[in-house]
């Protein structure tokens, strides 16, 4: 690939992300972009912060890194992932001219990529900006990261109103918000009858049939590690044991101090089914079909109102709170009586008793069309 044409006005974006979740909401903005070949040369650079599941996810959209970083060691610290990072970004910009990078959320990648272009001048456009739960350590260490890619970027494209007005009461200047939606949705609008089709076909050959009360679960955010993951387990053995006609589904991290843990309790209850992470479409697929969900996620937060399936929020602080606002989202942090009784409410009603009415408050499925609109007036192409 050709990386930059001075003989030309094509502007030259770096697309940076690392994680399953970046790729899912950034792939519609490359994808956007990418309809608009006289105007935006996309060079999209993956640090493989979660190496396979990034990779993995890419290759749903049709896309591949034109960058791969391969930045992860075992067992490092955030310091020397933070150190690995940065260095081989700004690699990155000694050997491209770049006229904007583009991060998403809040994760090591995301500060790196957006300090890594501040140090280089380049401007910095941050998908998915504004989101606060004000606590330093809920979630950590991403809310620390995406109050810090704030201050050096040009354009924060902020989800939702309540986004905007955390950026505003920070003294981000007006002209450099907008509310576009959250890229998470327009994912969803990618899925054909065919890629649905498919999943089913998936779960039926691990024995999964999908029907009215299947539970979906995943844990894994760090600050949930420990006593706290402890809790959680306890609370689904205790409904998996009080509710055995429902399906359990929970696609597993491979963090040992989650997966180590799940499996050695849960692996030999019959009605718990534990997967490996699954491709995208089929987490969807799950979400779709999902009577309750319960998760530490942020980007399932955003995706199941779409489904309108109620979500119960293992987090004792969310940036989400509209979905809590809306009532498509309870909060219930690694409670054990707060899970239980909250999923109780769900499990002993049927399926159709319990779907959620509300429109989704984080975005339409054309948050991606606003974004290149804002980027085209950002550089005064015509």
């Amino acid at each position: 690939m050709i990386f930059y044409n001075k003989l030309n006005n094509m502007k030259n974006i770096l697309v940076v992300f690392g994680t399953r979740p970046e790729v899912i909401k950034l792939a519609p903005v490359v994808l956007e972009l990418r309809k608009h070949p006289e105007l935006y040369n996309v060079i999209i650079c993956n640090t493989e912060q979660q190496k396979e599941l990034s990779n993995q996810t890419l290759d749903y959209f049709g896309l591949k890194a034109d960058i791969s970083l391969d930045c992860m060691r075992e067992n490092q610290t955030l310091a020397g992932v933070q150190a690995r990072l940065l260095t081989s970004l700004d690699k990155v910009f000694d050997e491209h001219e770049i006229d904007a990078t583009i991060v998403q959320g809040d994760t090591m990648t995301v500060l790196c990529g957006a300090l890594a272009s501040y140090y280089r001048k380049v401007p910095v456009f941050h998908v998915e900006a504004g989101l606060r739960s004000y606590d330093i350590y809920e979630p950590f260490p991403e809310e620390i990261m995406r109050q810090m890619a704030t201050r050096v970027a040009d354009l924060n494209f902020a989800p939702t109103e309540k986004n905007k007005q955390a950026l505003l009461k920070e003294n981000i200047a007006s002209s450099k918000i907008f509310v576009t939606g959250n890229t998470v949705i327009d994912a969803l609008f990618c899925l054909s009858d065919d890629i649905l089709k498919k999943s089913a076909d998936f779960f039926k050959e691990k024995n999964i049939f999908i029907n009215d009360k299947l539970v979906l679960i995943t844990a894994h955010r760090r600050e949930n590690h420990g006593e706290r993951i402890d809790r959680i387990i306890d609370a689904i053995e205790y409904l998996s044991q009080k509710h055995p006609e429902h399906t359990f589904v929970i696609p597993v991290h491979p963090n040992p101090n989650v997966h180590d843990k799940i499996h050695s309790r849960l692996a030999k209850y019959p009605q718990i089914k534990l997967l490996t992470p699954l491709d995208y479409p089929y987490l969807v697929y799950l979400m779709k079909n999902a009577k309750l969900i319960l998760t530490d996620s942020g980007g399932i937060q955003e995706e199941a109102p779409s489904f309108g399936c109620p979500t119960l929020v293992m987090r004792y602080e969310t940036e989400r709170q509209e979905g809590i606002e809306a009532g498509v989202s309870v909060l219930v942090g690694a409670d054990y009586d707060k899970i239980i009784n909250c999923s109780e409410k769900i499990l002993s009603k049927s399926k159709a008793e319990t779907r959620l009415k509300a429109q989704n408050p984080y975005g339409n499925g054309k948050s991606s069309q606003t974004i290149e609109r804002i980027i085209r007036n950002y550089f005064d192409i015509k």
